[in-house]
Parts: C-alpha cells; sequence; structure tokens
C-alpha cells in the first residue's frame, strides 16, 4: 500500500499503526528489564511465525584464533539465504522493505538483490551496560538545551530503553553501545554514477565514548560522548590531513579542528553540523549522515512512529573477510553477494523540519534496530518531496567486546546515482582494535599539531 509521507507523519493511533503495519510497543517498565525485555529494552520473545527468534543472550563466543584488532570472522559463514528478494518479486516482500530499499530495486533491478538469512540476534553488551541502563530506566530523563532535547542523568549505558518519543529514541541510537577505546585503520570510497571507484580516504583512526567509561557515572560526566581522530594516509593528495572532533550532547559545545598540510595549522572547523560536508569524508557526506545519523537534534522534530517487522543488514562479517575493497563493489551498489539481510523488529522514527531551522533534506525516517537501538537504514527527502538518499549501516558481531556494532555505512543518491561507503575494512590488516583508554590529549588540537605533516 503506497501512503503519502505526510499521511504516515500524521498518523498516530493504532488504527494508522495497523495500516501502516506498524506495531506499538509492549506495555513494560523498567522492572521488566531482563525480563520480559532484553536489559537493553527489546522484546525478548520472538514473532509469531519464529521467523525472528527470542533473545537468549546474544552472541558471546569468542574465535579462539582472533587476534585483537586483526579481522574477525564471519561467525555464520555456513548459513544459507533463506530466499532472495529481486526486482520480480518485490511485490511479495514490500511491506517490510523501507523506501529506500524499494527505490534501489526500481532503479537496478536487474543488478540490486537482497539475500534473506535466517535471523540471530546476537546483540550483547557488558553486565555493568545493562546494569547503567537499568539506572537509566529509572533516573535519566529527556530536557531541553540551547540544541535541543537531550539526556540528563543518562550515563554508560543505553539512556531511554522504553522511550517515549522520537527523540529518546535517536538518542538511544547516539549512545548506543560500540566499545569505548578503539584504534581503526579503513578506507572510503566513493562510486559514481558510470561505476568509477575513487578512494577519497586510506585513514588510521582513534575512537573514544567517554559516555562508557566503565569508572564514572552520570556526575561526573562532562558531556563529550564521542572522540574521534582520523589521519590520513593516502590518497596522496590527501596524505597529512587530519580531523578530530568531540560531539557533545549539547551541540552548541561539540567541537571539531582540521589540520591543513599546506598552511601546517590547525584550524576550528565553523559549522562541524548537520548538512554541512564532513572533511573526514572529503565532503561526500554531511556530518548528520555518519552512523546513518550523527550531532544535534534541533533541527528536526522526532516522532516515534512505533515499531515494524522489517528487512535490514544484520551480522555482516563477511562484508569485512573480504579480501580486497573491490570484491565488494558492484556498478551502482554494494556486491549483493556479500551483505546478509535478516528480518527484525526495529523502531520507526521519523524527522521533519523543525520551525525556523533550514536542512537540504528536510525529512527523513530512521529504522531503529530494537536489540542494539543503532539505525541500521534511513532515508531523507528534498525539499520537493523526492526520495534522494537512502542510508544504511553495516553492523558485525563483535563478541570480543561483546557488541553488534556498526563498522562501515554509507548512502546511495536516487537522484545522482553516486554512492558512498566508508569506514571499510576489507584487506586492511588492523581492523576495529579494543585498546587501552586514550590519554585526554589525544583528542586535542595540540596532538593533531605534533603529528603533523608536510
Amino acid at each position: 500500500m503506497n501512503i503519502p509521507f505526510a499521511l504516515k507523519t500524521f498518523c498516530a493511533s493504532l488504527l494508522c499503526s495497523a495500516v501502516l503495519g506498524l506495531q506499538p510497543a509492549v506495555a513494560a517498565g523498567a522492572d521488566d528489564l531482563g525480563k520480559q525485555l532484553t536489559p537493553l529494552g527489546a522484546e525478548r520473545a520472538g514473532n509469531a511465525d519464529g521467523s525472528i527468534p527470542a533473545w537468549d543472550g546474544g552472541y558471546t563466543k569468542v574465535d579462539p584464533s582472533f587476534k585483537q584488532g586483526g579481522k574477525r570472522n564471519d561467525p555464520f559463514a555456513g548459513d544459507k539465504p533463506l530466499y532472495s528478494i529481486t526486482a520480480k518479486n518485490l511485490d511479495q516482500y514490500a511491506a517490510r522493505l523501507s523506501d529506500g530499499t524499494k527505490a534501489m530495486f526500481k532503479r537496478y533491478p536487474e543488478s540490486y538483490r537482497i539475500d534473506v538469512y535466517p535471523t540471530r540476534r546476537t546483540a550483547a553488551a557488558p553486565q555493568w551496560v545493562y546494569d547503567n541502563t537499568l539506572r537509566n530506566a529509572r533516573e535519566a530523563k529527556l530536557v531541553e538545551s540551547s540544541a535541543g532535547p537531550v539526556p540528563e542523568g543518562a550515563y554508560g549505558g543505553i539512556p531511554f530503553p522504553l522511550p517515549k518519543n522520537g527523540a529518546e529514541a535517536m538518542w538511544n541510537h547516539l549512545l548506543n553501545w560500540r566499545g569505548v577505546s578503539l584504534a581503526m585503520d579503513f578506507r572510503h570510497y566513493l562510486m559514481t554514477a558510470d561505476g568509477a571507484q575513487v578512494m577519497t580516504t586510506d585513514g588510521k583512526a582513534v575512537q573514544e565514548m567517554p559516555y562508557y567509561y566503565q569508572d564514572g557515572n552520570a556526575a561526573s560526566f562532562d558531556g563529550d560522548y564521542w572522540l574521534f581522530r582520523l589521519l590520513n594516509v593516502g590518497p596522496a593528495l590527501r596524505a597529512g590531513e587530519q580531523i578530530m572532533g568531540r560531539t557533545n550532547i549539547n551541540g552548541d559545545k561539540s567541537q571539531a579542528h582540521v589540520y591543513l598540510t599546506g598552511q601546517r595549522r590547525v584550524r576550528k572547523l565553523p559549522n562541524a553540523c548537520c548538512d554541512t560536508p564532513t572533511p573526514a569524508t572529503a565532503g561526500v557526506m554531511s556530518f548528520d549522515e555518519l552512523s546513518v545519523f550523527q550531532g544535534r537534534m534541533d533541527r528536526f522534530d522526532w516522532k516515534l512512529v512505533g515499531k515494524q517487522e522489517m528487512y535490514i543488514p544484520y551480522n555482516t562479517n563477511k562484508v569485512q573477510t573480504a579480501a580486497k575493497p573491490e570484491d565488494l563493489f558492484a556498478k551502482h551498489h554494494l556486491n549483493p553477494d556479500y551483505v546478509r539481510w535478516e528480518l527484525h523488529r526495529v523502531w520507526v522514527v521519523e524527522a521533519d523540519l523543525a520551525p525556523g531551522k533550514r536542512h537540504q533534506l528536510p525529512k527523513g525516517r530512521y529504522y531503529l534496530d530494537e536489540d542494539t537501538w543503532q539505525a541500521m537504514l534511513g532515508d531523507r527527502w528534498d525539499a520537493n518531496g523526492q526520495l534522494a538518499k537512502t542510508l544504511w549501516s553495516l553492523p558485525s558481531v563483535m563478541p570480543d567486546l561483546p557488541a553488534v556494532a556498526q563498522l562501515s555505512s554509507g548512502f546511495y543518491d536516487l537522484v545522482s546515482g553516486a554512492w558512498f561507503i566508508q569506514n571499510l575494512y576489507a584487506g586492511k590488516d588492523q581492523q576495529y582494535a579494543v585498546v587501552d583508554r586514550y590519554k585526554a590529549a589525544e583528542f586535542s588540537p595540540a596532538a593533531m599539531a605534533g603529528r603533523g605533516v608536510r
């Protein structure tokens, strides 16, 4: 059924939810976490026909051959697809596909394909994250700040495992569990509409999530929840460039700096937000498209529409095991042979441009996996109401953390035909390494200047 975007935004009743294939959340309270619900707030039970199984604790079995920082193998390499969705049988599965995914079938009917595998609810987190999530359910609240709605009193876990509105659900995505201190080597690629492959970044990055310091608490947390620094070692044109970001819960306090090789100077970016192109992706992606959505919350009004069973990329370890990046690229999209899709329950959140704000893409819809709270898919519409871009995440199971966390992500431009993938680890000796906590100076302008070249 083709229902206009405006009608979907308007619908709030159970009747409308039923028409859209959406389900209201299970009525539960904080005491149900870890019982009727998983410790992070998902429904523990499977669905009616068993195609989504019950959650049984997630996947925490570490491969004995795994060495920290090395390639994480695909623990489910022996699985075979249950069926494939193509342009020919699209109508049979359309109710469980995002608008952006359906648009890809229509644009590339001969090559785009979704292989659907058995659903494996592998999401897991350390017990202390579960404990903090329960505390957040009882104590955290959403308050207004100069940069829009922000969590107060939340720390070290999912802030709102029982979300009451769209802003709370999106904060669950922004503060999802993905580890604390990490070192990463990856590449970014732009694929042009005619199929040319352009490596825009060959980077070495460090990342830290102070929100998840195990020895911290809400009282001592200063709001900087995501720290990131990237050094480009290639391509030659960009070698030596750096970018560093400190993302704060209050977006007005977030900062980003770049190191300019030609000037050998560090400069603060004036507007590291929203639809501004980010230098980390050579300007191909905007800041708020990183990880499907990233950044401040005041540009949009957020609406929690409900839950829906949907096909989403999941347990996509096979992507990272490819021998070389080129194995993953078809002409107009990712090679379907490498991308695992599964049926999962997702929270649907819609975004409409807030009064008095501006954005190149003023409407959006995001699909948050109920087990991890990560946005696995996102669709964005332009000012003319045209579906302009569909974003996607490629989450991998990482039992050493344990977590199911996004490693790579990207978008398909439905207007130009170009597409982009960031944080691609295939072919790298070091991928997503869990490391000891960094010194505070690691994420400072002085650190960038000290490592500056050329």
